[in-house]
């Protein structure tokens, strides 16, 4: 059961479908026409486990956020602005370009950031965060 929403209507996000958080945090939140969601990393949604391949991995990740997107009506084109964060910035950017530039067949894709950080959870090599504009009733 999804909680209520707070006193200003933010309503936290758990889509069938969508990975299950590793912490005490939600996958996403609905706020007014936005969609935010956390950052998603390459886990099979089915297994909970990682995907295998560096490429693999990162097609997961965004395929993780795209489906919590989808669960408020949001497409891959209704995003606003991505953050990206690698493990190895040389080897994983390429990765990264090559998988949204396929996820947004071959359209410019939102603003993104981009960082290279020395670790992220479960020693994993990315992870991608999303804002998503879906306005209610639309």
């Amino acid at each position: 059961m999804a909680p209520a929403p707070s006193p200003n209507g933010v309503i936290l996000l758990s889509p069938d479908g969508a990975i299950a958080p590793t912490g005490p945090w939600s996958v996403g939140a609905r706020a007014g026409d936005f969609v935010f969601v956390a950052g998603m990393r390459g886990i099979d949604p089915a297994t909970g486990a990682l995907v295998e391949g560096d490429e693999a991995r990162i097609r997961r990740a965004f395929l993780n956020m795209k489906r919590v997107a989808e669960s408020e009506g949001a497409s891959l084109a209704d995003a606003v602005r991505l953050v990206v964060y690698v493990t190895d910035m040389a080897r994983l950017r390429p990765l990264a370009n090559k998988v949204q530039e396929e996820l947004w067949a071959g359209r410019p894709g939102p603003p993104r950031t981009i960082v290279e950080v020395a670790r992220l959870n479960q020693d994993d090599i990315f992870e991608v965060e999303g804002t998503f504009y879906a306005p209610r009733g639309g």
